[in-house]
């Protein structure tokens, strides 16, 4: 595969590969008049009268009206998520009126999502997500026909389960996902509507290889393992979900209905600290691996293996040299040489500690400032939220010549979970 643009992180600024000038030619409007895209479905026959005085408000809008609502009601919609994007998504899909809903959702419901995930309450803690999100829909709307997918989804089912499904709406949260959805809706010559929020940025997008670019004419290549943090690890702010998941139901239902102009071949960029809304034309890249002239991706592919969740040094560095806190609670109880170095950020030490650890954010080893300040008589001990930042540093430690370094793992989580259960987590 060609070298692609090292992307730091989705965030207001558009990687190299964002040609202002340039769009998608044959959908440019003319004389100033947006060019819809065909209707996605054909309309349902009729509405009932209860359908009719539910949705009143979209039927007196001419775009609309009845045949695009005859058209939402004949849709079939498959989310990818039940979280962040996928809470305000699947609530507004609802009650838009669309008449198929699939949730692809394996997780379970934790206290620290309901600060976004909206379509979760405090009674639904510790049940399935994709249970929880049907009863929400249900009670939204009652017409919707909501079809469970309580699984992992992955390279062995995603064909058969995008294939039941008239469009996607992505509201993934990790690159090797991103990328699957991606490399099987243009395998599928299905459209896709895309989303990313990380703190106070988000992107949305419509993916549709027949009529424009797929997320790798955006993204060629995920960016270096451990180099962009998950939501998880950065934080979000709740209320960004709801923005950019409206914005995805908004280019849903254009789609679905054949109205207005889709985000096909434009990146929507929102920041939510200046309340700013930009607009970038994305260009199909003719040497997109996968949707290019001579693709070289014809088929799914090992796409954690592709994304490297963790870079092969890190592994490689931890290989043997990765203890677990209860290990590390036995080395504090019997006073062994040992200094414990949390590389987290500041505001996350805050949160939650273990005793007797020096906060180094891992920028700072990355960087080589740290190094000069670390003991040379004691056993350095590494750790983060859950493994994965303190195996990348632990990977530079053994390169500049601490042999007897390790790292826990599970992190400062599995810490709490089986030593001081009293602690909280995030």
């Amino acid at each position: 595969m060609k070298k692609g643009v090292a992307v730091l992180r989705e965030d207001h600024r558009p990687p190299p590969r964002v040609r202002p000038e340039r769009g998608v030619a044959h959908r440019e409007p003319t004389n100033g008049v947006p060019v819809s895209l065909p209707p996605l479905v054909e309309p349902a026959e009729e509405l009932t009268v209860d359908e009719v005085r539910r949705y009143s408000r979209h039927l007196i809008i001419p775009d609309v009206g009845m045949d695009g609502q005859k058209r939402l009601k004949n849709a079939k919609v498959l989310c990818v998520g039940a979280g962040g994007l996928g809470s305000p998504a699947l609530m507004y899909l609802a009650a838009a009126g669309v008449g198929t809903l699939g949730i692809v959702e394996f997780d379970e419901v934790d206290e620290s999502n309901l600060q976004r995930q909206i379509i979760h309450s405090q009674a639904d803690i510790g049940r399935s997500k994709a249970a929880s999100a049907k009863d929400t829909v249900l009670g939204i709307n009652p017409y919707v026909t909501v079809n469970l997918h309580e699984e992992r989804l992955d390279s062995t089912n995603v064909m058969e389960l995008f294939a039941q499904y008239d469009l996607i709406v992505d509201g993934t949260d990790n690159f090797a996902t991103r990328y699957l959805v991606n490399d099987a809706c243009v395998l599928l010559n299905k459209p896709y509507v895309w989303g990313s929020i990380y703190r106070f940025d988000g992107q949305a997008s419509v993916f549709w290889s027949e009529h424009g670019p797929c997320y790798r004419c955006l993204y060629p290549e995920p960016p270096p393992p451990g180099m962009v943090p998950s939501c998880a690890e950065g934080g979000v702010l709740g209320v960004l979900c709801a923005s950019i998941g409206s914005i995805q139901v908004n280019e849903a239902i254009k789609l679905l209905a054949g109205i207005g102009e889709p985000l096909v071949g434009r990146l929507m960029i929102y920041d939510a600290l200046e309340m700013t809304y930009r607009q970038v034309k994305v260009r199909k890249d003719p040497e997109c691996a996968v949707c290019g002239e001579n693709p070289t991706v014809t088929e799914l592919i090992d796409y954690e293996a592709f994304c490297g969740v963790v870079s092969e040094e890190a592994q490689e560095a931890a290989a043997g040299s990765t203890i677990t806190p209860q290990q590390l609670k036995e080395w504090i109880d019997t006073d062994e040489k040992i200094e414990i170095i949390d590389v987290r950020e500041p505001n996350e030490y805050e949160i939650v500690s273990i005793p007797g650890a020096k906060l180094i954010p891992k920028n700072e080893f990355l960087m080589g400032t740290a190094l000069q300040d670390l003991p040379q008589d004691k056993k350095i001990v590494l750790h983060c939220k859950t493994g994965v930042r303190s195996a990348e540093v632990l990977a530079v430690l053994k390169s500049a010549g601490f042999a007897d370094a390790v790292h826990v793992g599970g992190g400062v989580i599995g810490w709490v979970n089986t030593v001081e259960p009293e602690k909280p987590v995030y």
